[in-house]
């Protein structure tokens, strides 16, 4: 599912987020530029540098060239075989989640000229993937979760997987732990310190339906459809614990945080949430943006 990933038919919208937010005034959100390019649904971006890295559903990973934020401009496409739900970037590499057409890494190291070096295809449905240090963690819907060896890009390979007990759409990792959106069975927090064995050893059963997760310090963020924002303590992996929860409008299908906030992907009302969590107990919606289309 939907880092940030955003929903947004043939549209890329970059949004200027104010360094000081108030309650009192959402506008302090606004947009700084656009670009419209005959894609497919913009599903995801992730920015490193210069570039912004766009999974475009059928019409693969689009790189955007954004150091004029107000002007920005393709520069290149490499128009994977599958669906592009996401996509996560590391070093000279993109990593494509391409749904039934599994996990692609594509050489981006040429912004204007990328190209697939290898690809490893997975069991189920790829949504989501995650990287860190030498493998990626593959959201592969009702597969579970898969762990990639990307050691050698030319030859990625599963070296172990989970079979969590609902439908993964979205994992974030941090430290030992994958923190993975489990759609109907909520937070499951599963130990890969051994990738070879991941183990579930906590997990939060949401009272909505886990679409997304991000995690920062002692706090995963979940993304529970139309149970909003969900703020979990997961200080002890093992015995993960809501603390508090922002029921967004709409129904919240993705999250990513920075610093004291939380940005929430609000797909019936089509726009962007942007909610105060510097008290995790509290939460609250300090600013919003209205997308063209559906977040």
């Amino acid at each position: 599912m939907p880092k940030l990933k955003s929903f947004v038919y043939s549209w890329l919208t970059l949004i200027f987020l104010a360094s000081s937010l108030f309650a009192q005034d959402s506008l302090m959100v606004r947009k700084v530029g656009s670009i419209y390019n005959y894609w497919d649904w913009a599903n995801a971006v992730v920015v490193v540098g210069n570039y912004a890295y766009v999974a475009t559903g059928i019409s693969g990973l689009r790189i955007v060239d954004i150091s004029n934020p107000a002007q920005p401009r393709e520069t290149g496409y490499y128009d994977t075989p599958g669906y592009a739900y996401d996509v996560a970037v590391a070093g000279s590499y993109a990593y494509v989640a391409d749904g039934s057409s599994g996990l692609r890494v594509v050489d981006v190291s040429s912004p204007s000229t990328p190209r697939e070096v290898g690809y490893y295809d997975t069991p189920g449905d790829v949504y989501d993937v995650a990287v860190a240090g030498s493998y990626a963690y593959v959201a592969d819907g009702r597969a579970g979760l898969s762990v990639v060896d990307v050691s050698s890009p030319s030859t990625p390979r599963e070296v172990g997987y989970y079979d969590t007990p609902g439908d993964v759409y979205d994992v974030a990792v941090a430290g030992s732990y994958a923190y993975v959106a489990d759609g109907r069975a909520g937070l499951s927090v599963v130990d890969v310190s051994s990738p070879s064995t991941p183990r579930e050893v906590g997990y939060y059963d949401t009272p909505g339906w886990a679409f997304g997760v991000a995690v920062a310090g002692s706090y995963a963020y979940v993304a529970d459809g139309d149970s909003g924002l969900r703020v979990v303590d997961v200080s002890s992996p093992s015995t993960p614990r809501e603390v508090g929860y922002y029921d967004i409008p709409g129904d919240a299908y993705d999250v990513a945080v920075a610093g004291s906030y939380a940005y929430v992907l609000d797909w019936y009302s089509a726009g962007l949430r942007v909610v105060n969590v510097s008290s995790p107990s509290t939460p609250r919606e300090v600013g919003y943006y209205a997308t063209p289309g559906y977040a």
